[in-house]
């Protein structure tokens, strides 16, 4: 049985860790609208690619444009630091 609470843990790990790069992406893609960076540049692309699924999900249930100001990745941030908490509360009960 202890195998399969460090198989779990060990997936639940990498887990944590996608969710924390998608963090960081949700950030650098907020910070970059503030500047307008050219749409046809690839990393500028991908990063919209990544997380205009996610704003859309959100703009879909909440109002997010507030005088101009888009709080889609800060509501984004906070509901996956809140999954972060319960899941590394969770891998750390087992």
């Amino acid at each position: 049985m202890s195998i399969l609470v460090e198989i779990i843990q060990g997936l639940g790990s990498i887990v944590l860790g996608i969710i924390n790069v998608y963090i960081w992406v949700i950030i650098i893609s907020a910070l970059l609208s503030f500047v307008n960076p050219d749409p046809f540049n690839p990393i500028v692309q991908f990063l919209y690619r990544i997380t205009n699924p996610a704003y859309m999900f959100v703009r879909r249930f909440v109002r997010t444009n507030f005088n101009g100001l888009d709080l889609a990745p800060l509501i984004i941030v906070i509901g996956l630091q809140v999954i972060l908490v319960v899941l590394s509360a969770l891998l750390r009960a087992l």
